[in-house]
């Protein structure tokens, strides 16, 4: 027989068959509580016998105006979402959301690279990457302010939270928004140094702006940062050198465009090689902080005897390589940031406010470990 003129079951023909409504067959995909467990074990098994596969998803979405999913923009490559592990935790909180959401999850990766002189083309790009995605709204994660993808967000109009950056978008739009405090959460650690004694510190940060800059950072670019994570962060440990009555314009800050194990390293060197004297690192990420504890190793300068250093975010790596870290709630980020855009989703289709907050700023700790000592004798001021 040709397999081609095997006919399947219809939704229709099913309800036909037994001798109910088209809905109760569809009640027992879709909403099975509807139904009495006797009824939808019969309409399940007739489907099974006659080859109907179930209701047409892209058809129902089209039906209920829902695509069943949600979209999360990140400004970094597919493979970041999957290697770094603090975002590994942020995907897990959202992946957790998505759960009690019904939703899958759909990732725009919209890449690192430097801005375009033909910022047009560039917004174009970035409308039609986010134009194409079929989701019932959006998740922000730690864009520049002045980023066209979220610019594209913005525009569509879909319930959208932002996380941990920009608290203010340079486009207009309505958003929610899940974060910490970055500029005090990272004075703990930037204390811990200073009270230890030491007083010649040197800051590595990953990127404060759309355009790259791999190298030291002006007090000129630091003002402007379009990313405010890093940009408040370095601001608050030279709040904290300040209160200590140390010059925070001798701070030296070196940046990396692109974070990952080669550049935290990269940058190590590059920091440690142009000001030898310095005592202790503080880290805006624990990525650094592990560079700085990799490329030491290297040169056979002693932790913390030789260099005391600090990192931020409390990843599992740092934390079991004893680097003191500020420990941020990063999966909790990412259920919250969920379960907020769910309420904005709700509020929208019943037309009401939403019912929990649309701005929640979590708190942080610091985890001490045992990468911060008093600075070697030999390296203290006269």
């Amino acid at each position: 027989m040709n397999r081609r003129s095997v006919r399947r079951g219809t939704l229709a023909s099913i309800a036909a068959e037994i001798g109910v409504s088209r809905t109760t067959v569809s009640n027992a995909y879709n909403r099975p509580d509807q139904l009495s467990p006797e009824l939808r074990e019969k309409i399940l098994a007739t489907a099974e016998r006659v080859g109907y596969p179930g209701p047409d998803p892209t058809a129902r979405s089209l039906r209920m105006r829902r695509a069943g999913a949600i979209g999360v923009l990140l400004t970094e490559d597919m493979t970041y979402a999957f290697e770094d592990q603090a975002s590994v935790e942020f995907m897990a909180g959202v992946a957790a959301a998505c759960g009690s959401l019904n939703s899958s999850m759909l990732v725009l990766p919209a890449g690192v690279g430097a801005p375009t002189t033909d910022e047009t083309a560039a917004a174009t790009r970035a409308t039609q990457l986010v134009n194409q995605a079929s989701v019932d709204g959006f998740i922000v994660y730690s864009v520049a302010a002045d980023d066209p993808h979220l610019a594209a967000v913005l525009a569509r109009g879909l319930p959208t939270v932002i996380c941990d950056q920009p608290i203010a978008p340079a486009s207009k739009g309505e958003f929610g928004f899940v974060g910490i405090n970055d500029r005090e959460a990272i004075k703990p650690a930037a204390r811990a140094v200073v009270e230890a004694g030491h007083t010649r510190i040197g800051i590595l940060c990953i990127r404060l702006d759309r355009t790259p800059n791999d190298g030291p950072v002006s007090p000129e670019r630091l003002a402007k940062a379009q990313m405010h994570v890093q940009r408040s962060r370095v601001q608050g440990v030279l709040d904290v050198i300040s209160d200590a009555t140390l010059d925070p314009t001798q701070v030296p800050v070196v940046e990396r465009h692109i974070n990952n194990r080669e550049t935290a390293k990269d940058a190590a060197r590059e920091l440690l090689t142009s000001h030898p004297e310095l005592t202790a690192i503080v880290c805006t990420t624990d990525s650094m902080a592990l560079g700085v504890v990799e490329y030491a190793r290297e040169q056979g300068i002693e932790i913390p005897s030789q260099l005391s250093v600090t990192g931020f975010d409390g990843i599992p790596e740092a934390v079991n390589e004893g680097i003191t870290t500020v420990r941020q709630p990063t999966q909790h980020k990412g259920r919250e940031s969920g379960e907020m855009l769910g309420a904005l989703q709700e509020a929208q289709s019943e037309r009401t406010p939403a019912e929990m907050p649309t701005r929640v700023i979590l708190e942080t700790s610091l985890k001490p470990g045992n990468s911060v000592a008093p600075p070697a004798a030999a390296n203290s001021p006269a």
